[in-house]
């Protein structure tokens, strides 16, 4: 006889039930650390509610996941093969974030000699740990392998886009409670209506399989697209987020670069670990930039003294200009104009930031759309015209979404020509 559900009570889904195999996971310490990273790095600094976790989110993924399986089940009218892994999905939505860095996403900004991959690369790692094999043993010998192949959106399962795509539950689960916890209406999605109208649909090209929706649902899909649009604007890329998030990326980079850690050694540390961590390393170094980091830095970003706008350039500003793209990154090309504008500005070196966001996939669609006459067709990034448009403008509103900011640890003013010469160039 199978164990009963556990029930975990949830602000924003109700109830969520849990089965025998996702406690096992859930009761592991590989899951019990995203109690500790935020969902939302440091926009808790500016919306002060925003202090749910990844461990909060996961649970989310897992209950959408098991009631979209359900939904579709119930559907039917899909040969069996179409069902090759269903059993995983709920898991695998369970962990999709398993491998996560302290602060959630920052750290994946920084170059690649100082972090050692992305999170979903990262979350094998996590699946390797003796207590996590375990508690997946009963899915048999390759399910660490199959979930990390629907985390990182490379299986060939039918059912992959729950997990990774244009659709996938994680997207639909993180606007509405970032949006609830933030305080602000912007994450609103009917997720009920875009569970209702997903459907399993055959592609007419090459005749696979995949997660599609009907075109009765493709409002809600349009409000969901906006939703992220407006999120990013107003909270994500927040200029007191981005301040905190630049600092606390100096900050790791400063300490990789000057020993005090090892790339490898962001892996797994909660978010008040690694900067306790960081700063009690620095405090045993004699040298300038640590002491800079354990007396100045980390203080200023624990007690919110942020770095300041020196400059901040909206879409209209950038008129008729191209940024760099190694001043996009944190690129060794942008550390070098950071510092000379820093010794410009009487500032110590790493003292100026440069930030200018960039989430190109913000209204990527790739998915399949059932039309009312039984119809299927596949809907890209132009949309389809007179069905769902919002994307023909995508390009406009990421644009606009976007503000060109030059942060610097103290006040200062920077001349719009002192920036874009060096790094813009004529569009």
């Amino acid at each position: 006889m199978s164990a009963p559900p556990r029930i975990v009570r949830d602000p924003l889904w109700n109830t969520i039930r849990l089965d025998a195999t996702a406690m096992r996971i859930v009761d592991t310490p590989a899951f019990q650390r995203l109690r500790y990273i935020r969902q939302l790095g440091f926009a808790h600094l500016v919306y002060p509610g925003a202090t749910h976790t990844r461990f909060d989110h996961a649970l989310g993924v897992y209950h959408l996941a098991t009631t979209a399986l359900r939904l579709l089940r119930e559907r039917g009218g899909v040969p069996p093969d179409v069902w090759e892994d269903a059993e995983l999905i709920p898991y695998a939505a369970l962990l999709h974030d398993i491998g996560h860095y302290a602060y959630s996403h920052a750290l994946e900004e920084l170059e690649t000699d100082r972090v050692p991959a992305d999170h979903e690369e990262i979350s094998g790692r996590f699946f390797e740990a003796p207590d996590l094999k375990e508690a997946l043993a009963p899915l048999g010998p390759e399910a660490p392998a199959r979930i990390h192949a629907l985390i990182r959106g490379e299986s060939p399962v039918a059912l992959r886009g729950l997990v990774s795509g244009s659709l996938d539950l994680d997207k639909q689960e993180y606007l509405r409670r970032d949006a609830r916890f933030c305080g602000v209406p912007y994450g609103e999605v009917d997720v009920d209506r875009l569970l209702q109208g997903m459907a399993l649909l055959r592609d007419p090209e090459t005749g696979r399989w995949e997660v599609g929706v009907h075109e009765k649902a493709v409002a809600a899909l349009e409000s969901l697209l906006f939703a992220k649009y407006q999120m990013f604007r107003n909270v994500y890329w927040h200029h007191a987020v981005r301040a905190a998030t630049a600092l606390y990326k100096r900050i790791v980079e400063e300490a990789v670069g000057h020993g005090l850690v090892d790339p490898e050694e962001l892996v797994g540390p909660t978010d008040e670990e690694l900067l306790y961590e960081i700063t009690r390393r620095a405090q045993e170094s004699d040298d300038e930039v640590p002491e800079r980091l354990a007396t100045r830095w980390i203080p200023a970003l624990r007690q919110r003294r942020l770095p300041k706008r020196a400059l901040e350039l909206t879409a209209a500003d950038l008129r008729g200009r191209r940024v760099e793209d190694w001043a996009v990154g944190d690129s060794p090309w942008k550390r070098a104009v950071e510092d000379e504008l820093a010794s410009e500005l009487g500032l110590e070196p790493g003292e100026v930031m440069i930030d200018f966001p960039a989430k190109r996939a913000m209204f990527q669609l790739d998915l399949l759309v059932e039309r009312r006459d039984g119809a299927v067709e596949r809907m890209g990034p132009g949309g389809v015209p007179g069905l769902l448009d919002l994307p023909r403008v995508a390009g406009e509103l990421y644009h606009t979404s976007r503000a060109l900011r030059v942060f610097t640890f103290e006040r200062r003013r920077l001349e719009p020509d002192q920036l874009l010469e060096r790094i813009t160039r004529p569009a």
